[in-house]
């Protein structure tokens, strides 16, 4: 049981990362082999050991949720199917995430309100503190590193535009096999947290 966390803070999308491991594993590396590329030759670029190991632990938590037809999608799909599916591994190894894309993201789109505000941002934390003592015990700095996390992240993987006015939902197009993938291993809801309404 997945428990809320503020760790996305520090490992984000990781998408380029992501699919760097994607495609030793396709080349048949395993997990092992993959975290010492991490850390004895810095594949994945990072500038101290405990991040090396820190970022291979995330990205290889994301690899785990993925079957053999999402891996060939973020690997050789395109850059759009690609990105979508990075997200859904975010959406699937972080709780205060996909509720956020549930409970916000999702909501607007269904009322047909296109635009994310601070305030959407605050009444989202504002609900799960009041849900979850261990939401509560953060401090005002870590909802504000992840209000900027998750606009960096949706915007990364195209699912919003910056405006004027904030933040513009771009709901995105995914390609019906993967829709249909997804709902066949019994993901409905990650779909819809991505897409509003299949």
């Amino acid at each position: 049981m997945l428990k809320y966390s503020s760790t996305i803070k520090s490992r984000p999308y990781l998408y380029l990362e992501l699919k760097k491991a994607l495609l030793l594993k396709l080349q048949g590396l395993n997990d092992s082999e993959i975290r010492e590329k991490a850390i004895e030759e810095n594949i994945f670029s990072m500038n101290s050991e405990n991040r090396k190991k820190e970022i291979a632990s995330t990205i290889l938590n994301r690899i785990q949720v993925l079957d053999e037809f999402l891996m060939d999608k973020i690997a050789n799909g395109t850059l759009e199917t690609s990105k979508q599916i990075a997200l859904y591994t975010l959406l699937k190894t972080d709780l205060l995430f996909f509720e956020f894309m549930q409970e916000v993201y999702r909501e607007k789109i269904l009322l047909n309100d296109y635009y994310i505000t601070d305030k959407d941002f605050n009444l989202f934390f504002q609900r799960k503190s009041e849900q979850s003592e261990r939401v509560a015990s953060w401090k005002d700095y870590t909802y504000y590193k992840l209000k900027q996390v998750y606009i960096r992240i949706l915007y990364d993987a195209g699912f919003i535009k910056k405006i004027d006015k904030g933040l513009e939902i771009k709901p995105p197009i995914i390609e019906k096999e993967v829709i249909d993938h997804l709902i066949e291993k019994n993901d409905k809801a990650y779909i819809e947290a991505m897409l509003g309404e299949i």
